[in-house]
């Protein structure tokens, strides 16, 4: 059975963002980034005006997909971490569930050991919000109340209608 599609509440959304701030802080992180598998960013926190979160979400989501197709190909069911030191920087990317990636940005103020045990702390907090959106979710599908998008029912030929093609 395929997973809906989770949709988040500002509630949900407000303690996603304050999990990943809390995790810049502890971390001693420059920047903390929560993204979906899917590459769309959900929270972020730390020095964003130097990054393009849009490009890094997809391409972290990329990584991840690719490092699985590897772990698939000598027998692992995944990686659940990944770390990529740089001569300043370094990314630490950790799985939290089938739904979320956070992704930490930190330099030579912090250790990898410390956004080891940070992310480990952050990363059960994180799932529990995702597990309590996905139980809705399902329950909502169950229910016959699940979201519709507005574009389900245009065909491409209203497409080439509006564009006049």
């Amino acid at each position: 059975m395929a997973k809906p599609d989770l949709m988040l509440f500002e509630e949900e959304y407000r303690a996603l963002q304050e999990i990943t701030g809390r995790l810049a802080k502890d971390a001693s992180a420059k920047v903390v980034f929560l993204v979906d598998k899917n590459g769309q960013q959900i929270a972020a926190a730390g020095d964003l005006q130097d990054i393009d979160a849009t490009s890094l979400a997809s391409l972290t989501a990329g990584n991840v997909a690719a490092t699985d197709g590897l772990a698939r190909l000598i027998g692992e069911k995944e990686f659940s971490l990944l770390f990529h030191e740089g001569e300043k920087d370094n990314l630490h990317i950790s799985i939290v569930g089938k739904r979320g990636i956070v992704v930490v940005i930190f330099d030579q103020n912090s250790s990898l050991a410390l956004v080891r045990l940070r992310v480990r702390k952050a990363s059960r907090e994180l799932q529990e919000i995702f597990d309590r959106v996905e139980a809705r979710a399902l329950q909502e599908t169950a229910a016959g109340s699940g979201f519709e998008s507005p574009f389900c029912e245009i065909t491409d030929e209203d497409i080439d209608r509006l564009f006049g093609d």
